[in-house]
């Protein structure tokens, strides 16, 4: 006798599949399907909808914003740069 919301066929309900097959997942793939699966979650958020279809930017840069830019760069690969929880902690919450 099958459960109410199961159908008649022996075939388990597709969130139980994907259960299955996650608990099958070989481990170095565990990531990926994480990253796939909150892909397809996120896919379904309008705002995400939203930004996805809307026009690209097609203002140009100015000289200021690329010397900032260049600037931001640079001290990001010399290391002068500080983590969010860096200045969380210095500053206070």
């Amino acid at each position: 006798m099958t459960a109410l919301h199961e159908p008649a066929t022996m075939e388990p309900p597709p969130k139980r599949r994907l259960h299955r097959l996650i608990d099958e997942l070989p481990k170095d793939e565990i990531r990926a399907a994480e990253r796939y699966l909150e892909f397809l979650c996120a896919c379904q958020d309008p705002l995400i909808r939203a930004l996805e279809s809307s026009p690209e930017d097609d203002e140009s840069i100015t000289d200021e914003e690329r010397e900032a830019v260049e600037e931001a760069e640079r001290a990001f690969a010399e290391g002068e740069v500080v983590s969010d929880a860096h200045v969380r902690i210095n500053l206070g919450p």
